[in-house]
Protein backbone atom coordinates (compact mmCIF):
# COMPACT_ATOMS: atom_id res chain seq x y z
CA UNK A 1 0.00 0.00 0.00
CA UNK A 2 1.31 3.47 -0.89
CA UNK A 3 2.03 5.79 2.00
CA UNK A 4 0.19 9.08 1.74
CA UNK A 5 1.69 12.46 2.52
CA UNK A 6 2.59 12.71 6.21
CA UNK A 7 2.02 15.83 8.31
CA UNK A 8 3.05 16.77 11.83
CA UNK A 9 0.36 18.77 13.63
CA UNK A 10 1.48 20.70 16.71
CA UNK A 11 -1.50 21.87 18.77
CA UNK A 12 -0.88 24.04 21.83
CA UNK A 13 -2.78 24.03 25.12
CA UNK A 14 -2.51 26.50 28.00
CA UNK A 15 -4.20 24.18 30.47
CA UNK A 16 -4.66 20.81 28.75
CA UNK A 17 -7.59 18.65 29.59
CA UNK A 18 -7.10 15.66 27.32
CA UNK A 19 -10.36 13.72 27.47
CA UNK A 20 -9.78 11.61 24.37
CA UNK A 21 -11.96 13.82 22.19
CA UNK A 22 -9.10 14.70 19.81
CA UNK A 23 -8.14 11.06 19.32
CA UNK A 24 -11.83 10.15 18.87
CA UNK A 25 -12.15 12.68 16.03
CA UNK A 26 -8.97 11.41 14.39
CA UNK A 27 -10.30 7.86 14.73
CA UNK A 28 -13.46 8.89 12.81
CA UNK A 29 -11.23 10.10 10.00
CA UNK A 30 -9.31 6.81 10.12
CA UNK A 31 -12.52 4.80 9.88
CA UNK A 32 -13.39 6.68 6.68
CA UNK A 33 -9.82 5.96 5.43
CA UNK A 34 -9.18 9.70 5.20
CA UNK A 35 -6.20 9.89 7.58
CA UNK A 36 -4.22 7.51 9.77
CA UNK A 37 -2.65 8.54 13.06
CA UNK A 38 0.92 7.26 12.88
CA UNK A 39 1.90 8.56 16.30
CA UNK A 40 0.71 11.10 18.86
CA UNK A 41 2.55 12.54 21.84
CA UNK A 42 1.58 14.94 24.60
CA UNK A 43 4.48 17.24 25.51
CA UNK A 44 4.24 19.17 28.77
CA UNK A 45 6.71 22.03 29.22
CA UNK A 46 7.11 23.45 32.73
CA UNK A 47 7.85 27.09 33.58
CA UNK A 48 11.60 26.40 33.26
CA UNK A 49 11.25 24.75 29.85
CA UNK A 50 11.76 21.19 31.11
CA UNK A 51 9.87 18.69 28.97
CA UNK A 52 7.79 15.65 29.95
CA UNK A 53 6.47 13.38 27.19
CA UNK A 54 3.74 10.74 27.08
CA UNK A 55 1.94 8.86 24.32
CA UNK A 56 -1.40 10.35 23.34
CA UNK A 57 -2.83 7.56 21.27
CA UNK A 58 -5.49 4.92 20.99
CA UNK A 59 -3.02 2.37 19.64
CA UNK A 60 -2.88 -0.96 21.38
CA UNK A 61 0.29 -1.71 23.36
CA UNK A 62 1.41 -4.09 20.58
CA UNK A 63 0.83 -1.46 17.85
CA UNK A 64 2.68 1.17 19.88
CA UNK A 65 5.64 -1.19 20.31
CA UNK A 66 5.60 -2.07 16.59
CA UNK A 67 5.44 1.54 15.42
CA UNK A 68 7.66 2.96 18.14
CA UNK A 69 7.67 6.68 18.70
CA UNK A 70 7.90 8.13 15.20
CA UNK A 71 7.42 11.69 16.48
CA UNK A 72 10.19 11.06 19.00
CA UNK A 73 12.44 9.80 16.22
CA UNK A 74 11.73 12.87 14.07
CA UNK A 75 12.58 15.22 16.92
CA UNK A 76 15.27 13.17 18.67
CA UNK A 77 12.90 12.94 21.62
CA UNK A 78 12.06 9.82 23.58
CA UNK A 79 9.68 8.53 26.18
CA UNK A 80 10.59 6.67 29.40
CA UNK A 81 13.12 9.10 30.84
CA UNK A 82 16.80 9.13 29.91
CA UNK A 83 16.66 5.69 28.30
CA UNK A 84 13.75 6.68 26.08
CA UNK A 85 15.35 10.02 25.21
CA UNK A 86 18.49 8.21 24.08
CA UNK A 87 16.44 5.70 22.06
CA UNK A 88 14.45 8.49 20.36
CA UNK A 89 17.63 10.39 19.56
CA UNK A 90 19.28 7.23 18.20
CA UNK A 91 16.27 6.35 16.03
CA UNK A 92 16.29 9.86 14.57
CA UNK A 93 20.08 9.85 14.17
CA UNK A 94 20.25 6.65 12.11
CA UNK A 95 18.59 8.14 8.99
CA UNK A 96 20.56 11.36 9.49
CA UNK A 97 23.76 9.30 9.26
CA UNK A 98 22.50 8.15 5.85
CA UNK A 99 22.19 11.76 4.71
CA UNK A 100 18.48 12.17 5.49
CA UNK A 101 17.84 15.37 7.44
CA UNK A 102 14.29 15.41 8.86
CA UNK A 103 13.61 18.51 10.93
CA UNK A 104 17.10 19.94 10.86
CA UNK A 105 18.45 22.63 13.12
CA UNK A 106 19.62 24.66 10.12
CA UNK A 107 18.75 28.34 10.15
CA UNK A 108 15.10 28.73 9.25
CA UNK A 109 14.25 25.10 10.12
CA UNK A 110 11.21 24.33 12.22
CA UNK A 111 12.21 23.77 15.87
CA UNK A 112 8.99 22.19 17.11
CA UNK A 113 9.98 21.86 20.75
CA UNK A 114 11.29 25.42 20.97
CA UNK A 115 7.98 26.78 19.70
CA UNK A 116 6.03 25.21 22.56
CA UNK A 117 5.73 27.99 25.16
CA UNK A 118 6.99 27.33 28.68
CA UNK A 119 4.28 26.42 31.19
CA UNK A 120 2.02 24.89 28.55
CA UNK A 121 1.50 21.67 26.63
CA UNK A 122 1.22 20.51 23.06
CA UNK A 123 -0.20 17.52 21.25
CA UNK A 124 2.18 16.40 18.49
CA UNK A 125 0.19 14.30 16.05
CA UNK A 126 1.82 12.63 13.06
CA UNK A 127 -0.84 11.80 10.49
CA UNK A 128 -0.83 10.20 7.08
CA UNK A 129 -3.22 11.67 4.50
CA UNK A 130 -4.72 8.63 2.72
CA UNK A 131 -7.07 10.85 0.72
CA UNK A 132 -4.12 12.59 -0.96
CA UNK A 133 -2.42 9.47 -2.41
CA UNK A 134 -4.23 9.51 -5.79
CA UNK A 135 -3.78 13.29 -6.11
CA UNK A 136 -0.09 13.12 -5.19
CA UNK A 137 0.49 10.28 -7.64
CA UNK A 138 -1.33 12.15 -10.44
CA UNK A 139 0.78 15.26 -9.77
CA UNK A 140 3.96 13.15 -9.87
CA UNK A 141 2.93 11.46 -13.15
CA UNK A 142 2.43 14.94 -14.61
CA UNK A 143 5.97 15.91 -13.54
CA UNK A 144 4.81 18.00 -10.58
CA UNK A 145 6.30 18.23 -7.11
CA UNK A 146 5.52 19.81 -3.73
CA UNK A 147 7.02 23.25 -3.24
CA UNK A 148 5.32 24.26 0.00
CA UNK A 149 2.19 23.81 2.09
CA UNK A 150 0.54 25.33 5.13
CA UNK A 151 -2.72 26.21 6.78
CA UNK A 152 -4.31 29.55 5.90
CA UNK A 153 -5.57 31.82 8.68
CA UNK A 154 -9.33 32.48 8.52
CA UNK A 155 -8.50 36.21 8.60
CA UNK A 156 -6.75 35.85 5.24
CA UNK A 157 -9.89 34.36 3.70
CA UNK A 158 -11.91 37.58 3.99
CA UNK A 159 -10.12 39.27 1.08
CA UNK A 160 -10.95 36.46 -1.31
CA UNK A 161 -14.60 36.31 -0.26
CA UNK A 162 -14.50 32.79 1.15
CA UNK A 163 -15.77 33.91 4.57
CA UNK A 164 -17.29 37.09 5.95
CA UNK A 165 -15.39 39.25 8.45
CA UNK A 166 -17.68 38.01 11.24
CA UNK A 167 -17.13 34.36 10.28
CA UNK A 168 -13.38 34.90 10.06
CA UNK A 169 -13.29 36.50 13.50
CA UNK A 170 -15.24 33.57 14.96
CA UNK A 171 -12.96 31.00 13.32
CA UNK A 172 -9.83 32.91 14.33
CA UNK A 173 -11.06 33.16 17.93
CA UNK A 174 -11.82 29.43 17.93
CA UNK A 175 -8.29 28.63 16.71
CA UNK A 176 -6.47 31.00 19.08
CA UNK A 177 -8.72 31.56 22.12
CA UNK A 178 -6.66 29.45 24.51
CA UNK A 179 -3.30 30.58 23.22
CA UNK A 180 -0.47 29.80 25.62
CA UNK A 181 1.71 32.58 27.00
CA UNK A 182 4.86 33.48 25.08
CA UNK A 183 8.12 31.76 26.01
CA UNK A 184 9.83 33.39 28.95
Amino acid sequence: MAVGPVQLLVLGFSHPEFHGEIIAELEKLRESDTVRVIDALAVHKDADGEIEVQHLSNLSKEEAIELGSKVGALLGLGIDGEEGMEAGAAEGAEPAADGIDFLSKDEGAWDVLEEIPNDSAAALILIEHHWAVPLRDAVARAGGFRISDGFISPLDLIEIGLVSAAEAEQLHALETKAQAPANA
